[in-house]
């Protein structure tokens, strides 16, 4: 049977595809949809104190899980692991918006992630089922062009819902575009399946989820619950090297581990973890800051801040797409993490020159340049990971890589958001505690002119030392792109 291509699709790929792109929308617009309702919900549930975990907690579940799902797409075949995934986050999705208390909604957005976590990197794997890595560029061109969509309009379409339905919406949005991705995966998705006897170890999903809950409660709590002094805090942080040690000694001597540890000796699945750890986090550092930055420095409202930031979302667009037609073309990879990352470090350092009157038309160039520079990144780690190793390897290699850049991620926002905090806290003598957490925008325009200059201009010169480091993160990447290698793409599924 020959391997349909864009051209030839026959008509079940032509509906699955979308398909797997809505799945795929759907867990990544979970991931930053909450941002601009967070308010609102504190409003009608209560909970500040608990505020950051509604966010935390998906991000949480979705990341530890990654690899999981890997391992029961290799083992039970994608189509099935990917319907119970999109199951379990439409029921999560469905209890949020029922959530009647913070505790309720912090919980139900745990087993959200637990789905949405199978999202993301079982809809990536499934494009191995079915398109040869020769004719895959162009396809994951368009899904890494979803992810970007769903990062940069989340927030936008989370205020949309807030100021015209309600915050429950957020969530309930979910359930019909779920159950259309569903019927149609189930009818029109039909990979190759193997019935093989499995053994799945979760002693090293349990000591990877000890590690990463307690790496990223380290990370979000210290110096903002805790202080850096606190013997709580680093306690916490003995927990996740134990985590980690424990977990490492489990996958090499599992009789099927979720990682093998053999994976980390082929360069090419190494340096996609280590770049696409370091990209994660500079990508999901910098989006989550620059909303911030245009509702406080610059006036404009949460609906605004998310449509101002489409020549991000644009520049993400084209460039993952154009770049994906082109390696379908010539064959060839490498060269672009290396200039995407190349450029993505100067769109950076341009982010952190930013003054409190630099036109806005500035700051869209130097956001789109970001979205250029990241898009040529993201879909060549999947597609030369997927391309180099066995085929028998091919979810838990995917997962692997995914899991790393969500690492990054997560460790990105909460790195970052502590280095803006103790800048802003230092700036204002430390009187940050009603920072962008808890001064909101109308609160701010309520300050006499004096203070809110002062407010503005720290909050601004705050983000140049985030943006200067995100850069120098992006940059070790660039440096490790070097060390990528050409493997001719092969031009058939096995």
């Amino acid at each position: 049977m020959s391997t349909p291509t864009p051209a030839t699709a026959t008509p079940s790929l032509r509906l699955l595809f979308p398909a797997l792109m809505l799945a795929m929308l759907l867990a990544a617009l979970d991931q930053t949809i909450v941002s601009t309702a967070l308010p609102t919900i504190v409003g009608e549930l209560g909970g500040f104190d608990q505020l950051s975990w509604v966010v935390t907690s998906y991000l949480l579940t979705s990341t530890v899980v990654v690899p999981l799902y890997g391992k029961f797409g290799d083992l039970y075949g994608r189509k099935v692991v990917l319907q119970v995934a999109i199951g379990i986050f439409l029921a999560g999705s469905m209890l949020c918006g029922m959530a009647q208390d913070m505790t309720q909604l912090i919980l139900m957005r745990a087993l959200q992630g637990l789905g949405g976590g199978g999202l993301l990197v079982v809809t990536m794997a499934a494009i191995g089922d079915v398109i040869p890595p020769a004719e895959r560029g162009r396809y994951q061109g368009l899904f890494v062009g979803t992810y970007g969509l769903a990062t940069v309009v989340g927030p936008l379409l989370g205020g949309f819902l807030v100021d015209h339905l309600s915050w429950r919406w957020i969530f309930y949005v979910n359930l019909p575009l779920g159950v259309v991705s569903l019927l149609v995966i189930a009818t029109a998705f039909h990979p190759h399946v193997r019935h093989v006897k499995h053994r799945i170890d979760y002693w090293g999903a349990g000591w990877l989820t000890l590690a990463l809950s307690c790496l990223i409660l380290f990370t979000t709590e210290g110096g903002t619950v805790l202080p850096w002094s606190s013997p709580q805090l680093w306690f916490i942080l003995g927990f996740a090297v134990v985590g980690a040690v424990g977990f490492v000694y489990e996958e090499s001597v599992a009789e099927e581990p979720i990682i093998p540890l053999g994976l980390f000796r082929h360069r090419t699945f190494l340096l996609s973890c280590l770049i696409g750890l370091f990209v994660g986090a500079a990508l999901f550092g910098s989006t989550t800051f620059l909303p911030l930055y245009l509702q406080v420095v610059k006036g404009v409202s949460p609906t605004g801040a998310g449509l101002q930031l489409l020549p991000l979302m644009g520049g993400v667009l084209v460039s993952s797409m154009v770049s994906g037609r082109v390696i379908s073309r010539i064959g060839r990879y490498r060269m672009f993490p290396i200039v995407g990352t190349f450029i993505a470090t100067i769109a950076l350092l341009l982010l952190g020159t930013l003054r409190d009157d630099t036109p806005l038309a500035v700051i869209y160039a130097y956001a789109a340049l970001l979205g250029l520079g990241l898009g040529m990144v993201m879909q060549v780690l999947i597609l030369a990971t997927q391309n180099s190793v066995d085929m028998r390897l091919l979810g838990v290699a995917t997962s692997g890589v995914t899991l790393f850049r969500s690492i990054g991620g997560s460790l990105g926002v909460s790195v970052f958001g502590a280095i803006f905090s103790d800048g802003l806290a230092s700036r204002l003598g430390g009187a940050a505690t009603q920072g962008p957490h808890g001064m909101g925008p109308d609160a701010l325009n309520k300050l006499p002119p004096a203070q809110h200059t002062a407010y503005v201009h720290a909050f601004g010169s705050s983000l140049h030392t985030v943006y200067h480091v995100a850069a120098a993160v992006i940059a070790i990447a660039f440096v490790l792109a070097w060390g990528m290698r050409d493997v001719p793409l092969r031009s058939a599924k096995g």
